[in-house]
């Protein structure tokens, strides 16, 4: 039977709620205008309260890597030294914008899969005084991997001149992250992800060490954070901004409110154990072994190539889940279950991998085998 409706499981862009769309829908505003200036200024409050930080919020028009790639061309200037945890394409991702802008990264190499060991980035501070920061996600959502970056907040403690500067795009709205408490200086985030909202917006929130970092010409035009900053606190933007999806996720923030960043948290930590379960309970093995709780990396059973089962759950079922990228492409398969999800959207996930492994030959599971597993999670947890 072929579906007669489609299913976003992927880690971005993620299902945006009928309370957004509907904001979204609403008649655009000037973005000059007192009514836009006053939704800015919330919008940019209640960033501040979902990410738990006193610092400066900074809405930009962009993907989350205009965000990141402002990071670096706004507190590094050419020559300096970075320390780059890579373990995945978007650490990968950090090591590429600092060569593009002149800045030096000290890699710190990580097995695709694997949490950065403290040590290493230790060493790497400790061997190459003069390090302006280090730049991390909390999140690899490549590899469904959670880095421990509160550590890495600790670490830097003893070393005063590096800002620790965090994409969190895909750990905002997942994690309840005191911002401020773990020595984030720059935390980085993307509407498109567990904040519930369309593509289009990237946030980067500053602490007092960063703006005293910014540097006074940035080799950037558009991404000048100083002129952002300046025009932003006015709750106004540099340039025009995407009004309708300010708007939108002012509505997808106030939801997250409402429901608590907390209570957000354990949602999204619940519904991450019954994926694990899930696709333990089909012989399956996760990639990493420090799994986040945004998406799960799953490894491919032997014969089966992970692009073909996002394949047939595509366009046999209308379920869109994520492959494996760079050598990891077929490799595995990625199993969002953040922002707009609940229970329900995680067992239509789990029953779809099954169909699709079946037709794909591996069998070593009986139907159902899947679903029961995750629903004696939710059971016992009285979801």
């Amino acid at each position: 039977m072929k579906p007669i409706k489609k299913r976003l499981l992927t880690p971005g862009p993620t299902m945006v709620p009928e309370r957004v769309l509907e904001a979204l829908s609403r008649p655009t505003l000037y973005h000059r205008s007192p009514e836009f200036k006053e939704i800015f200024l919330e919008t940019r409050k209640l960033l501040k309260e979902v990410m738990r930080t006193e610092g400066e919020p900074l809405i930009l028009t962009s993907s989350g890597t205009g965000a990141m790639e402002a990071a670096v061309a706004n507190l590094f200037e050419p020559g300096d030294s970075a320390v780059v945890v890579v373990g995945g394409k978007f650490g990968q991702r950090w090591e590429e914008l600092c060569r593009v802008h002149g800045v030096h990264p000290v890699v710190v190499s990580v097995e695709w899969g694997k949490a950065v060991d403290l040590k290493d980035v230790e060493r790497a501070l400790s061997e190459n005084p003069g390090v302006k920061g280090v730049l991390v996600q909390i999140c690899e959502t490549s590899t469904g991997t959670v880095h421990d970056v509160r550590g890495i907040g600790e670490l830097l403690k003893n070393f005063p001149e590096a800002l620790l500067i965090a994409d969190g795009i895909t750990a905002y709205g997942v994690y309840d992250i005191p911002t401020d408490e773990w020595g984030i200086d720059v935390a980085i985030t993307g509407s498109q992800k567990a904040l519930m909202t369309p593509p289009g917006l990237a946030v980067i929130t500053l602490n007092e060490r960063a703006v005293n970092r910014l540097v006074e010409s940035p080799k950037t035009y558009y991404f000048n954070l100083k002129k952002e900053l300046k025009q932003q606190q006015k709750g106004q933007t540099a340039y025009t901004t995407a009004t309708n999806l300010v708007v939108a996720l002012n509505e997808a923030l106030k939801m997250i409110v409402e429901e608590g960043v907390e209570s957000v948290a354990r949602r999204h930590s619940l519904l991450a154990e019954a994926t694990r379960a899930g696709v333990k309970a089909l012989g399956l093995e996760l990639l990493s072994n420090s799994p986040a709780n945004g998406v799960t990396a799953v490894l491919s059973p032997e014969g089966v190539n992970g692009q073909d089962v996002v394949k047939v759950a595509r366009e046999r079922y209308g379920i869109t889940i994520a492959g494996g990228q760079e050598h990891l492409k077929g490799k595995i398969f990625r199993l969002s279950h953040m922002g707009y999800v609940d229970q329900f959207d995680v067992l239509t996930g789990l029953e779809v991998v099954e169909l699709a492994l079946k037709e794909l030959g591996y069998d070593r599971f009986n139907f159902g085998d899947s679903v029961k597993a995750a629903m004696e999670v939710f059971y016992s947890s009285n979801l």
